[in-house]
């Protein structure tokens, strides 16, 4: 027989699909321990898109700017070895790149603390990717994230 409950389950996303199923689903962040709001809680999508659109805009003013030389091909390549770089030394060492600190947002390790610079690595890594952004888990966290062992949060 047809289940039209299963189809509405899917239009209105995984979350009411765990509520209909009589699971406790909470809040973002909820399951790390993390606030619900405020400093501390997972950074709103809105943010973290403006914050990684930024650091593209950045990155490829640095690559057009000085190491392209007016080649659009070349500027793409640049560009993505710049962001590459540029997310490996600022999130492994300060735990936020530009757009994220204009943001307010921080990117932190599961125990609370600064990333590691190897996860920040693996991190940088898959976000130069391009999928692994796309596929999230009920906390918001990306795949990259989960990956390499991150969060972001509010500041």
């Amino acid at each position: 027989m047809d289940n039209r409950e299963a189809i509405g389950s899917w239009l209105s996303g995984p979350g009411e699909a765990l509520k209909s199923m009589g699971a406790d689903v909470g809040y973002r962040g909820e399951r790390l321990g993390l606030p619900e709001t405020g400093p501390g809680a997972i950074a709103p999508l809105g943010r973290r898109f403006g914050a990684i659109l930024l650091d593209w805009g950045l990155c490829l003013l640095i690559a057009y700017g000085l190491l392209a030389d007016g080649d659009q091909t070349s500027t793409s390549n640049w560009t993505l070895l710049v962001f590459l770089i540029l997310g490996i030394l600022t999130v492994g060492t300060i735990g936020a790149t530009p757009g994220k600190w204009l943001f307010r947002i921080r990117v932190i390790g599961l125990d609370g603390r600064r990333l590691p610079f190897g996860w920040a690595v693996v991190r940088t890594a898959l976000l130069c990717l391009g999928l692994p952004p796309l596929i999230w888990d009920r906390d918001g966290r990306g795949l990259h994230d989960r990956l390499g062992r991150a969060v972001q949060i509010r500041i």
